[in-house]
């Protein structure tokens, strides 16, 4: 029988390309430095399994040790336990600047972070390096494109390099394997969307992988907030094992048991549109219960329900429950639904932020292979 509709690739059916690739995430749209942070749980995941295998730097520019972020707790104590498996370095101001304000410190600061990048590309001794937020900073002229480009261009067959940020220059996009922008999308309801619904969709890549930064994100904040931010992941059509971010969020749990719970729902296989098992049915289902359940109480401060989307677009859940569950949900729970579909489900209509993730450019459609602890 045929494959047609929609599947998620699941991570044992996944082959290990051994080249790094180039990744571009800009766009208006919510989610860019999330990505990065998706990225970073899971290299520091596959650096947990494979000891020593991955080691991934965070730069993040624009970003100026002046403010604190979310997720800097969270970072913090994967740094703490696992200290050769991340190093982070912010540069810049903490505040945002346009054009008309950019100043000598602004100039210096991004010298400062692009060698940095220089050295740590050039040193080898890094699997992941993550320049957020570096998009802008070209785009406001603070770098030379030419340098950034070449530098990238000439990098080690094996490195990952993820840049984010709006205003992606057009030479940068062009030595990219992959480029996802992230649209915001206007809200199609009668009435406002309910503060604290976010959904990532779309056909390029960054969906997980960004709600795994938010998750990041808001087990930084319960960290940092003495415990009472906890966080609730679900991950649907994601069965059985090898998906590298468990063991950082394990990681996170260990040291914080209270703080993060973690569920996998479904089979260890593709899911296609007319070839349903009955096992498909009653995994969705028990995802959607520890959902709903969790929805109501109140106990958890942000949700993620990964590839929900795909799982209602599958016919696997009815949609009616899930819009009810979100109308009631306390005032001060995050919900973060992310996933493809071909036809939006009602609960689309309660999102106040939505952003659809636009795929330009995608290595996988050369025939290359995700790579672990990147893509999964």
């Amino acid at each position: 029988m045929a494959r047609t509709g929609i599947g998620i690739r699941t991570a044992q059916e996944t082959n290990q390309r051994l080249t790094g690739q180039i990744h571009v995430y800009d766009g208006e749209g919510k989610g860019k430095s999330q990505v990065a942070l998706g990225v970073v749980l899971r290299s520091i995941g596959l650096g947990i399994q494979n000891f020593l295998e991955s080691r991934v730097l965070l730069l993040r520019f624009l970003k100026g040790p002046g403010r604190t972020y979310d997720e800097d707790a969270a970072i913090e104590a994967l740094q703490r336990g696992f200290p050769h498996l991340i190093d982070q370095v912010r540069t810049g101001r903490a505040e945002f600047f346009g054009v008309g304000d950019i100043t000598r410190f602004d100039k210096q600061e991004a010298q400062r972070g692009w060698d940095v990048a220089k050295g740590a590309i050039a040193s080898g001794l890094y699997s992941v390096v993550v320049l957020d937020e570096i998009n802008p900073v070209l785009d406001l002229g603070l770098l030379p494109i030419d340098e950034v480009v070449k530098t990238l261009g000439q990098k080690p067959a094996q490195l990952e390099i993820i840049a984010t940020g709006r205003g992606a220059p057009r030479p940068l996009l062009d030595i990219a394997d992959l480029h996802s922008e992230m649209k915001p999308q206007p809200h199609q309801g009668d009435l406002p969307g309910l503060e604290g619904i976010e959904i990532y969709t779309g056909a390029g890549k960054g969906k997980s992988t960004s709600a795994l930064g938010k998750a990041l994100q808001a087990i930084g904040r319960g960290i940092s907030q003495d415990l009472s931010h906890r966080v609730l992941i679900i991950q649907w059509l994601k069965g059985g094992k090898g998906y590298t971010e468990d063991a950082a969020i394990a990681a996170l749990r260990r040291s914080y048991p209270n703080l993060v719970d973690h569920q996998r729902c479904g089979r260890d296989a593709i899911v296609w549109r007319g070839q349903q098992q009955s096992i498909d049915y009653v995994e969705a289902e028990r995802g959607w219960e520890i959902a709903r359940t969790a929805i109501a109480s109140g106990l958890y401060k942000t949700i993620i329900l990964d590839e929900l989307n795909p799982t209602v677009d599958l016919e696997l859940l009815p949609e009616e429950p899930i819009v009810q569950a979100l109308l009631r949900k306390p005032r001060d729970t995050e919900v973060i639904i992310t996933g493809r579909c071909k036809v939006p489900p009602a609960y689309f209509k309660l999102a106040s932020t939505h952003s659809e993730v636009f795929n330009h450019k995608h290595y996988a459609e050369k025939g290359i292979d995700l790579k672990r602890g990147v893509d999964f």
